[in-house]
């Protein structure tokens, strides 16, 4: 959504309102989805908020125009927690490893259970993460199992955070 002013001593002509049809004659004016709008006219389908007046973005979907908000409420919930199997919203940080998504709180080691952060470096194993200090293999090695480093599901990772799925 662009927020623009008409004029600046250029002479255009009269724009029409997607919204009510009539000319824009107002000093400002909206273009969202390829169309021009009032200040006034350019509203949420759910709340009826002015959405020149929310912010810059807004949403469209199944031919409703939304605020962030209602699009969120209504179609934000797109992924659920590796670790936990509950719904994440949107709006919410995850963090992700090997095309998995976490919960900030879910993502901890299998063994110590201490949350990772971004920056700390984790491995996954065969779907379990695992902090640096205590990665599967030190331990193993001494007892006489295979080394873990011909495993090629053994991944050194470094944790990023990012949006919502």
């Amino acid at each position: 959504m662009v927020n623009s002013q008409v004029g600046g001593g250029v002479a255009s002509a009269p724009r029409s309102c997607a919204g009510c049809g009539g000319k824009i004659a107002d000093r400002f004016l909206l273009f969202s989805m390829e169309r021009y709008w009032h200040t006034r006219c350019l509203n949420c389908s759910c709340c009826h908020a002015h959405l020149g007046d929310i912010g810059t973005t807004c949403y469209s979907k199944g031919g409703m125009i939304l605020c962030r908000s209602d699009y969120i409420r209504l179609f934000g919930h797109s992924g659920a927690c590796s670790t936990c199997g509950q719904s994440i919203p949107a709006n919410e940080m995850v963090m992700r490893a090997q095309g998995n998504v976490y919960h900030l709180k879910c993502f901890t080691c299998a063994t110590c259970r201490n949350r990772l952060v971004p920056g700390d470096h984790f491995h996954y194993v065969n779907g379990t993460i695992f902090c640096e200090h205590d990665r599967p293999g030190g331990a193993l090695l001494s007892s006489h199992l295979p080394p873990l480093q011909s495993n090629p599901v053994l991944s050194d990772q470094k944790v990023k955070e990012g949006p919502g799925p």
